[in-house]
Formats: structure tokens, sequence, C-alpha cells
């Protein structure tokens, strides 16, 4: 049984792809260096439409247009936000469920730096309201992430895990 650490052997950073931003401020402050003004504009007009759509085809076809990998039958919760800066790096599994204000991100803009690392949810998997996934992060197939969870490492295929930082639950706890 694995952890939930490790993807292919390697921990979720050193999955992260580093980009340095050499210069006294924060990687931050050069972001339009890191992704087009107007790209990130259209990214999140289309985002921003689609956390507010009541229609899951329409939000599909919305993510899909700014690069989110969406498979079929894919149910986003209102308010659920993708990356905007690189929704290109998600990929989303058939009939996966992404619960209301959960965030998958793919960047951490940091002092001297940003990274950036794909997150995939596999099929049939549930991320639950208010969770946020970071990059670099894989969710397994049927795998169960709890409300307001912070997802820092992979989630195991059919496991379920909770907390900040989110951790696996022992299905025979009561």
């Amino acid at each position: 049984m694995t952890d939930g650490s490790e993807t292919d052997g390697q921990p979720r950073h050193e999955r992260l792809a580093r980009h340095p931003t050499p210069g006294p401020r924060n990687s931050l402050q050069s972001w339009t260096d890191a992704k087009h003004p107007l790209r990130v504009a259209f990214n999140y007009a289309f985002i921003v439409a689609a956390r507010h759509s009541p229609s899951l085809r329409l939000k599909n076809w919305l993510l899909r247009r700014v690069g989110v990998d969406v498979g079929t039958g894919v149910s986003w919760g209102l308010e659920s936000t993708p990356d905007v800066f690189w929704p290109e790096l998600i990929t989303v599994g058939d009939d996966a469920i992404i619960g209301y204000d959960a965030t998958l991100l793919c960047h951490e803009f940091l002092q001297e730096e940003y990274r950036t690392g794909e997150v995939n949810v596999g099929e049939r998997a549930m991320i639950g309201a208010g969770a946020v996934v970071l990059p670099g992060v894989e969710i397994g197939e049927e795998a169960q992430v709890a409300a307001n969870s912070l997802v820092a490492e992979d989630v195991p295929a059919g496991e379920t895990w909770a907390g900040v930082p989110a951790e696996p639950i022992d299905g025979d706890a009561e």
C-alpha cells in the first residue's frame, strides 16, 4: 500500500517544474513574464462564467476552451475553480465530481521562483466542497477527498482522505 506521497516514485515537489524569477521582488510581481496577460484574462473570463453557470454541459464546454482536459460526465460544483494561469495542466477523468468551491491549483508563486505541475483527477473520483488540490497532485480513480481538505500528496485510487493536510481515513474506524 502506498502512502499517497508519490507517483512513479517521485514525491509531488519533485514533479513540479521550477521557474526562477531573479530580481528584487517576489515571483508574483513578474507574473506577466510567466503568462501573457491577455491569455490570463481570457482564462479568467471563461472560468468565472463556468464557476457561476448552473449548467454542467456549459461548464465543461467553457473549461475545455481554456485547456482543461475534461472527461465525459464530469460534474463541477458551483464556484469550483480550476487554475486560472495554467488550466491546460488539469485533467479530470470521466464521471468525476469537483465539489462546490473546490480549487485545483497548478502553480505556486514563491519569493524567488514559481512552480508549475499537473493535477490529475481520476475517473469517478470525488473532491469535496472547499477542498484545495496543490500542483503536482494526482487523485486516483474512485478516490474521495473530504470537504475543506488541503491535498498536498497523491491520493491513491479508492482511498478517502481528509484534513489539513489531507491524510488517509481508516475505513474501519468508528
